[in-house]
């Protein structure tokens, strides 16, 4: 049978589309396609010799998504509304750029329009239309779409404007009409005319001149509800868009930047020592679709050069998640992988949206992992950490928690009801996948969630209780947000890893995560060392905040009182009994989310003196000891972050370095900082290294626990002084990442820490931080020391 259809091939290797009409045949469909990939692709200026539509909102079903072409800020307040996107706010600058196009060669024309409604509600108009030759400090779209340093045109009332030029419009004005923007090129300047008009009979209601420099017009361009006003989310809706178009040779066309639906994966591979053999696990990661979309993903990998299919998923639909466990995985053969998301449309047409990477094969040699904590977004996208861990090629990519901060992006918190939280911690988290998801394509990931991740400045868990109503300030214990939220949370994060030790979950039914995954030849166990750790609330520490310790002279022994809980039982009587299983494996790794020592003395600024800070993994103290204890058998080395201070460092409970060392790693983008100065502050110490570096040695900490500190990474005591950019800002803060080869052959560990900006692949010695790389023998993790003995 004959049929028509249309059909959309976006070809970077990374993303395809294809849209067809469900009544042709597969032989048809296949035919057409092989056409469309012969035909010479256009790209750049030259696909845009005509008007081309940005946006597909008309065919599009109802959702919080406007699509992969799209980064909108913030993405929980705009919605697909009966084919516009509508603003759910009239809060001031709410916005939606283009991913795949940019304003590029401003010597040649351009022109820009959409169609823009205005509601009846709308009480105060700030105006709607453009913004353009949006900048940042850093030459990356990701980072232009959170910059608002750009030109701007629009109309607000009857004040039709671009920048400061304006001119007033008479008579009525509709609630639904068209502006249009065009730039034509005159020697080093752009002259630009904005008309608004009637779309349905394009008849001209005014226009307003102006000219700019030319380099003023070049970047990220974007549509604009409500340029100024109110900053936070009042509930009378904003500016409605739709049918937005461009031309001109002036634009680029970008289209391996699409981040959507599919936003990334993220898997892991583990010998399941039982008749699964190796389990694969991969989680598809999609942006929140509507209640008429698919709800489903499939999974396919290439074999013999063909695509086999593995099945299908259903979305979670609080988490957006889909998750695959394939057991009997071959794990000996490096295998391609395809996700495909088949989004309908209302015009009974479909696209195929694919996700592409890699399964590693299990490593037989050394393994190699990078290490990675605590993401502030300042230093957004990172592209010199994300860029070194492609580079390394790395055989497992851990991130110990804080993949967000609550401030990500801006436009403040949603705590509550759950399903609005959710949206906002979403559009947060994606930040952290559109960072990273190259390296993650292609190698296994560990990805835990910490406090940030859940909108705590700090989280004492208690077990998954919720926040306690009996003390004050939020450093007290328990769950600040809604259980649904959390869940949502431990969902992206974590439901790619092995399965889990035990599925029961604890209060408020808050999931549960704890496990080990096996590969390489190396048992890794997941923890989570907060999540049932005890409130400051229970202790009185005789200041002005419960976890806080300024004092230098307070006794904190008085802090350590029975019955406090660090790791909880549950996950100390699983401690106990991987420590002692050693089904095949040669080597042990101990990943949590902190260091189990104070290894801070001054917190914020370089005059901050802390004593202790009940948030660190050094308080409870017996609760403290007991975790190392039970993991000393194991002789695992413990990997963390959390503290945005990089530290090599060694436990000790009945005498220094008797216990299991631990990497602390940098933050890949410190925020709140942190120093360990010892040295100033005149505190005793012992056997300080070889390399004689100062603030190392033995110590007691705040909490009076037994810590050898081997390395330290400060930052410099005035980040800001002469830092340009937002990544020069990040390596005076001491950010970074840590690198670790674990040989299963030498019984070894070798410790890399490496600075922001650095290419980790060319040897040089300024690339670390001081007292780095590191190799320690397995032995050395239970107090066999060889290291400086």
């Amino acid at each position: 049978m004959r049929t028509s259809i249309k059909i959309t091939l976006i070809d970077n290797s990374r993303i395809s589309e294809r849209t067809l009409d469900h009544t042709m045949n597969r032989r048809h469909f296949l035919t057409l396609l092989t056409a469309c990939y012969s035909a010479p692709y256009l790209k750049g200026a030259e696909a845009l010799t005509k008007r081309i539509r940005l946006d597909h909102w008309d065919r599009s079903h109802d959702r919080l998504f406007l699509g992969g072409q799209f980064w909108t800020n913030p993405m929980e307040d705009w919605l697909i509304q009966d084919g516009w996107a509508s603003c759910q706010t009239s809060g001031a600058n709410r916005n939606i750029h283009s991913l795949l196009y940019q304003l590029s060669d401003t010597s040649k024309p351009f022109t820009i329009s959409t169609e823009v409604s205005r509601p009846e509600s709308l009480k105060k108009d700030d105006g709607a239309g453009f913004r353009f030759g949006i900048r940042a400090d850093i030459d990356d779209h990701r980072a232009r779409c959170f910059s608002y340093h750009g030109e701007t045109a629009g109309l607000k009332g009857k004040t039709l404007f671009i920048g400061k030029k304006e001119t007033t419009l008479e008579g009525k004005i509709p609630a639904h009409y068209e502006l249009t923007l065009t730039g034509k090129p005159s020697g080093d300047k752009v002259e630009l005319t904005l008309t608004v008009s009637n779309p349905d009979d394009g008849a001209s209601l005014g226009s307003v001149s102006a000219t700019v420099a030319a380099k003023q017009v070049a970047g990220n361009f974007s549509v604009v509800s409500q340029f100024t006003g109110n900053k936070g989310r009042p509930a009378n809706a904003g500016y409605q868009f739709r049918n937005w178009q461009i031309s001109g040779e002036a634009f680029s066309h970008h289209p391996e930047r699409q981040f959507g639906p599919i936003m990334w994966s993220m898997y892991t591979l583990s010998d399941n020592r039982s008749d699964d053999g190796y389990v694969m696990k991969i989680t598809a990661l999609l942006a929140p679709m509507g209640e008429k979309d698919n709800q489903k993903v499939e999974l396919e990998v290439q074999k013999d050069g063909a695509w086999k299919k593995l099945g299908s998923a259903e979305l979670n639909t609080d988490a957006w998640t889909a998750t695959f466990r394939v057991p009997k995985w071959d794990e000996k053969t490096k295998t391609p992988f395809r996700l495909i998301y088949r989004e309908q449309h209302t015009d009974s047409t479909e696209t195929a949206h694919e996700w592409t990477g890699t399964i590693r094969s299990n490593p037989t040699g050394p393994l190699r992992m990078g290490a990675l904590t605590c993401q502030n977004d300042y230093g957004f996208p990172y592209a010199p950490v994300a860029e070194n861990l492609s580079k390394l090629d790395l055989d497992l990519l851990y991130f110990s928690g804080d993949q967000l901060y609550e401030n990500h992006g801006g436009f403040g918190i949603i705590r509550t009801p759950a399903i609005p939280a959710i949206h906002n911690y979403l559009r947060k988290f994606y930040q952290f996948g559109w960072s990273f998801r190259e390296p993650m394509r292609h190698s296994p990931t560990v990805c835990l969630p910490d406090d940030h991740d859940v909108f705590h400045g700090n989280i004492w868990g208690e077990g998954g209780a919720p926040f306690n109503p009996n003390a004050k300030g939020p450093s007290r214990g328990g769950y600040r947000q809604p259980a649904r939220m959390v869940n949502a949370v431990h969902l992206t994060n974590c439901s790619h890893h092995p399965d889990y030790a035990s599925p029961k979950p604890c209060k408020q039914d808050i999931s549960v995560y704890y496990g080990d995954m096996v590969y390489g030849g190396v048992n890794f166990a997941i923890i989570a060392d907060r999540q049932w750790k005890s409130g400051p609330e229970h202790v009185n520490t005789e200041g002005s905040r419960y976890d806080h310790v300024a004092d230098k002279d307070f006794d904190t022994s008085k802090l350590d009182k029975p019955g406090l809980q660090m790791l909880g039982e549950r996950q100390e009587k699983y401690v106990e009994e991987w420590a002692k299983d050693w089904r095949a494996h040669s080597m042990k790794v101990f990943l949590s989310q902190t260091v189990f020592a104070g290894v801070a003395t001054h917190h914020g600024s370089p005059k901050g003196y802390l004593k202790g800070d009940l948030d660190s993994g050094g308080w409870p103290q017996t609760a403290r000891n007991k975790a190392i204890d039970l993991m000393r058998p194991s002789m695992a080395l413990h990997i963390n972050g959390d503290q945005h201070l990089t530290s090599l460092s060694q436990y000790g409970v009945d005498k220094q370095r008797d216990s299991n060392w631990s990497f602390c790693t940098p933050a890949i983008s410190a925020g709140y900082p942190r120093w360990w100065l010892p040295d100033e502050l005149g505190m005793e110490h012992e056997n300080r290294p070889d390399h004689n570096n100062a603030n190392t040695g033995e110590f007691l900490d705040g909490f009076g626990n037994k810590v050898y500190v081997y390395a330290i990474g400060n930052p410099v005591k005035n980040p800001r002084e002469g830092a340009k950019t937002r990544y020069e800002l990040a390596h005076n803060k001491a950010s970074g990442f840590g690198m670790i080869t674990i040989d299963t052959e030498k019984k070894t560990y070798t410790m890399d820490c490496f600075r922001f900006l650095c290419d980790a692949t060319d040897g040089k010695k300024e690339n670390q931080f001081p007292g780095w790389p590191v190799t320690i023998h397995q032995k050395e993790n239970r107090g066999e020391n060889l290291l400086n003995a």
